[in-house]
């Protein structure tokens, strides 16, 4: 059964990426408001921010490729929407194929495409005068909780492109976490912000990402922040993970 789960996710994945290259449009889609934000605030706003000795372009990268990630993932949502409403998955459901295989199709489809956008914008980023030290396990360790923050909100996507009733709602659940990254660390310190907020800002999921992030590329202790941020994004990506499966098995009953 697990050399059919494979066989067929590749299959279907296949699929997924053909479409991708032919809608190349998503992709700089993608990665227009996140470039967009980081030339505003890097160029606009960066002056009247302080934030010590790291540059500010530096010191707001990690956040931006968090934006990166929401806005890449509503995409995956739209997509699973539109093959749930052109009745592929009926077709599907006739084959001798493995059945959660459709959906990692999409989710790996949405890990492809964020990771070429992500790779985009710190192009972008290195043009602006981005730099770091950090080392080869620094970047892997980057990388990896990158890789992981794109599963746990692409998921969530899956929720959300099997549960939603129009085109508009499939990508509209991406918004608010678009908005999050803003209600952080990403792009102010945290002990600016008043009294309610910043207790709000230390304590979410996104903080701690930004922080772990940022302190690898700077080459700083990451101290527990990595941990947090690895305990939230395992713990987002099963539950996302448990709800999609379960929505998925209501649809196709």
């Amino acid at each position: 059964m697990t050399k059919y789960f494979f066989v067929d996710t590749a299959a279907l994945l296949g699929r997924s990426l053909r479409h991708i290259t032919r809608s190349a449009d998503t992709i700089i889609t993608t990665t227009v408001m996140p470039i967009a934000m980081l030339l505003l605030f890097v160029y606009v706003f960066g002056g009247a921010i302080n934030t010590g000795p790291v540059s500010y372009v530096n010191y707001l990268l990690p956040g931006i490729l968090l934006i990166t990630i929401a806005s890449g993932i509503a995409y995956t949502a739209f997509r699973l929407f539109m093959d749930m409403k052109s009745g592929i998955f009926e077709r599907f459901q006739s084959m001798p194929i493995a059945r959660s295989s459709v959906l990692w199709a999409h989710v790996l489809t949405s890990l492809v495409a964020n990771l070429i956008s992500l790779v985009v914008v710190v192009l972008v980023a290195l043009l602006m005068g981005f730099r770091s030290g950090a080392g080869v396990l620094a970047w892997l360790a980057v990388a990896g909780m990158l890789i992981l923050f794109t599963l746990a909100l692409t998921w969530i996507a899956v929720i959300a492109g099997l549960s939603a009733k129009s085109v508009d709602g499939a990508s509209a659940f991406s918004y608010p976490l678009i908005f999050l990254p803003f209600l952080s660390s990403a792009f102010v310190p945290t002990d600016t912000m008043p009294g309610p907020l910043r207790a709000f800002a230390e304590h979410q999921p996104v903080t701690s990402i930004v922080n772990a992030i940022r302190d690898l590329f700077t080459q700083q202790p990451v101290g527990t922040d990595i941990w947090i941020a690895l305990a939230w994004c395992v713990a987002i990506l099963v539950v996302a993970h448990l709800f999609a499966m379960a929505a998925y098995r209501r649809k196709i009953a």
